[in-house]
């Protein structure tokens, strides 16, 4: 008689989890078109818009007057709109508190980029070669989009549109179609691209959203719908869009010190601490949330024991 004995389940390193366990998450869009299409307007009719305006214009009464009867709330250039790191705390505090905005606009993202690479111009005055000026900048952008996606909000970032270049046959050079006026890189951090178009003018006038490059099925590149928040509710969920924000819980004090503590006791081989705020999508410990931190902490107990 044969004996058939049990094998044990091996212990796994593998940390993924079934599909439908991950939570949709609310969209990200970068929104660019030409002055007058409505790029704005229709983004107050997003559910309870933290408008962050760097250009100044929406501080007009039709504009205070849509945004106080969606519930939002304005901050303009006399709130530091123009100034990035202000503007990355204020995406932090978003992200990390509780609040009943569900619904950031950057608008636009254009005019805070451009402010930022000229100061540095004016700070670096003749050192500023080979694109020194733009470094910082893109840091900060960086820094800018990382809280963005980790805050439980729908985000529409407004740019301007410009001419994209491209060569002919013979290497000239030539505009070869529109683009939006940012951090070149922008567009791959973000859910999608919308490009906005008006035709007509007046009360028979029509907006039209172009998909350019796009991550979700439900906004296939190429394709074009009525740009109006109810148009893209109805593509992406409106329960997903209209949900409750969830704040981030931030590591704690104790927290982040009981980690740095076990650090000094274990040593891991070199760059796994780098890896593992790259994965987590932070400079810092202090940045991290209390659950990915005391992942770290169990790590680290472990080896300890072992």
């Amino acid at each position: 008689m044969t004996t058939v004995t049990a094998l044990k389940p091996r212990k796994t390193k593998l940390l993924a989890v079934p599909p439908e366990a991950v939570e949709p998450r609310k969209p990200k869009v970068l929104i660019f078109g030409p002055p007058g299409v409505g790029k704005t307007w229709a983004s107050l009719d997003f559910p309870s818009v933290y408008y962050i305006d760097t250009e100044g214009g929406a501080d007009l009464a039709h504009y205070r007057d849509k945004l106080r009867a969606a519930g939002g709330m304005y901050f303009g250039p006399d709130q530091g709109s123009l100034d990035f790191d202000t503007v990355i705390s204020q995406i932090e505090a978003l992200a990390t508190e509780q609040h009943h905005y569900k619904t950031v606009v950057i608008d636009s993202i254009t005019k805070l980029f451009n402010a930022a690479i000229t100061d540095e111009q004016q700070r670096l005055g003749d050192k500023d070669a080979f694109g020194a000026s733009k470094k910082g900048p893109v840091r900060q952008m960086a820094r800018l989009v990382r809280w963005l996606n980790r805050a439980d909000m729908n985000a529409l970032i407004i740019a301007h549109q410009k001419d994209a270049w491209g060569k002919d046959d013979k290497g000239n050079r030539e505009v070869v179609g529109v683009t939006f006026d940012a951090y070149e890189k922008l567009e791959y951090d973000l859910h999608f691209v919308l490009r906005i178009s008006k035709l007509g003018n007046g009360a028979n006038s029509k907006r039209f959203a172009h998909i350019g490059k796009s991550r979700l099925t439900g906004f296939p590149e190429g394709e074009k719908f009525d740009w109006s928040y109810a148009d893209f509710a109805a593509r992406y969920g409106k329960d997903v869009i209209e949900r409750e924000t969830v704040p981030v819980v931030l590591a704690s004090a104790d927290e982040v010190a009981e980690v740095n503590r076990l650090l000094e006791i274990v040593k891991l081989p070199d760059g796994m601490v780098e890896k593992w705020l790259t994965k987590a999508s932070v400079e810092s410990f202090e940045e991290m949330s209390s659950d990915t931190i005391s992942a770290c902490i169990t790590f680290l107990k472990g080896k300890i024991t072992s």
